[in-house]
């Protein structure tokens, strides 16, 4: 069972990882490099992920900058970026674009609320169901004779602790990205 319970935690971890990533996606306030990761740039006849034609910082606040490392590439960059529906606008300054950031207005933070919700929503619904496996395998071994009803007892309640913790980590999570997003 100590495998079958590690596995639990991998899986578990795993919902809370993806939620890390879903929220770096977010725009707030503040420019994040992660902010570019979901652009896809067509180069050299393939489309590739922007951070595998340029390097990607953040040397202010509120303003990306992107090196593109081939000169021919800058075009394609750029119309990537602008195509995106991020609502950017680079400037182009040879091989740099510096994209500023402008100020979120009220609603656009009540949708990113919103949105942040739903990927919680989603990361909770993950974690539900590797705790259901796991009680199905728990289940399962107690009827096969493997452990006894004392043991499976004991085992769902570690389950079930695990499970809990990992939603609250969700929830701390989304509490501390929605005071980000409001943040003025």
């Amino acid at each position: 069972m100590s495998g079958e319970y590690d596995d639990l935690k991998r899986r578990m971890d795993g919902a809370i990882a993806a939620f890390k990533h879903d929220l770096a996606s977010l725009r707030t306030g503040r420019a994040s490099s992660n902010l570019l990761d979901a652009i896809q740039v067509q180069a050299y006849g393939t489309s590739m992920p922007i951070n595998q034609v340029a390097n990607v910082s953040v040397p202010e606040p509120r303003m990306i900058s992107v090196s593109v490392w081939d000169k021919s590439m800058v075009g394609a960059v750029d119309r990537a970026i602008r195509e995106s529906n991020l609502g950017f606008n680079p400037i182009v300054d040879g091989t740099n674009l510096r994209i500023p950031l402008p100020e979120l207005n009220e609603q656009r933070r009540k949708e990113l609320v919103k949105i942040s919700h739903g990927y919680a929503e989603n990361a909770r619904v993950a974690a539900r169901h590797v705790r259901r496996d796991g009680m199905d395998f728990l289940k399962k071994a107690e009827k096969d004779g493997d452990i006894s009803e004392d043991d499976q007892r004991k085992r769902s309640d570690q389950v079930q602790k695990l499970t809990d913790e990992t939603i609250s980590t969700i929830d701390h999570l989304l509490s501390d990205k929605e005071a980000e997003i409001m943040q003025v």
